[in-house]
């Protein structure tokens, strides 16, 4: 099960921090994403770490913006997001990928991952 918490409402230029907490599975050995889905548009992925930690992967659009990070001993995954734009406004899931083969690099791939948490609603004001 993954939980996904920390949106709201931001005004643009500001900053949020979302955390995903994770339970009853080894999550602290899959991949990790965050995805997100605009209205009207189809899930897009923003971010990915590895099991470890040690690789982090970003979308264009929000390098340099962004920083995924995780606790393995809390069973958590972070998105730190400042410089917040009106089009960063989505709702924002976490996902976990099972697939050892993928454990060290993550793919952007929506269909890649098994276990999604049930989102969690970010708003930037222009």
């Amino acid at each position: 099960q993954l939980q996904a918490s920390g949106g709201g409402l931001v005004q643009a230029g500001g900053s949020l921090r979302l955390s995903c907490a994770a339970s009853g599975r080894p999550f602290g050995n899959y991949a990790m994403a965050w995805f997100r889905q605009a209205p009207g548009k189809e899930r897009e992925f923003v971010a990915a770490i590895n099991w470890s930690g040690g690789s982090t992967y970003y979308t264009d659009s929000v390098k340099g913006r962004f920083t995924t990070s995780r606790d393995n001993a809390k069973i958590a995954v972070y998105l730190q997001m400042n410089s917040l734009k009106p089009e960063d406004t989505a709702v924002y899931y976490c996902a976990a990928d099972r697939a050892y083969r993928r454990a060290l690099a993550p793919g952007p791939n929506v269909r890649e991952y098994n276990f999604w948490g049930q989102g969690t609603l970010v708003t930037v004001s222009s």
